[in-house]
């Protein structure tokens, strides 16, 4: 039989919490990181919405679906519908809301940021958003006039696909501008 060898307790080594600019520093790596991963993941959603519109487009409501009388057009108000019937077809911003997962998922941050991002494509502003978070009457404003370009007579369907790539665009640029600051962060 083998032997019992005793071995020496290690020292326990007692590290100092980090300093508070240390803390700064981490907490500022996880804040790009975070926005880094929500802009991959707005992409995708840009990605799956531009899916939505190629299978059918609309305006005037959120969504056409497919019921046994025909297709029917839902608005706001009837928009639980979309978990009865299939769906043939919906708006830019129902776009949006399907490829989330459909109106359970409508008030969700990743919605309602993609939705923010589609409307700065729609203003042409490569800039990165002062606000972040807007209040929410400014979010409400913001989906109206999404709504409305959506609705303008004259508008196609191409028109809609080609903003949701303008948004998949200033998303890709928004993740090239956040690239260089976790290196700058790192070097603090």
């Amino acid at each position: 039989m083998g032997s019992l060898t005793s071995v020496p307790p290690r020292e326990a080594t007692v590290r100092a919490p980090p300093s508070r600019a240390e803390r700064r520093r981490l907490a500022r790596c996880d804040a790009v990181a975070a926005r880094l991963a929500e802009l991959h993941a707005i992409d995708d959603l840009l990605s799956d919405a531009t899916a939505v519109i190629a299978g059918g487009w609309v305006q005037h409501a959120w969504f056409a679906v497919a019921t046994p009388l025909g297709e029917r057009l839902l608005t706001a108000h009837q928009v639980t519908l979309v978990d009865v019937y299939p769906v043939t077809g919906a708006c830019l911003a129902g776009s949006i809301v399907l490829a989330a997962g459909g109106p359970d998922h409508a008030s969700t941050q990743l919605v309602r940021r993609t939705l923010d991002l589609t409307w700065h494509a729609l203003r042409d502003d490569p800039e990165p958003p002062a606000v972040l978070c807007p209040s929410p009457p400014v979010r409400s404003m913001r989906l109206l006039d999404l709504t409305r370009w959506n609705d303008a007579p004259g508008r196609t369907r191409t028109d809609v696909t080609d903003l949701l790539a303008s948004a998949r665009d200033l998303a890709a640029l928004h993740r090239s501008l956040s690239h260089g600051e976790p290196a700058a962060v790192a070097a603090e």
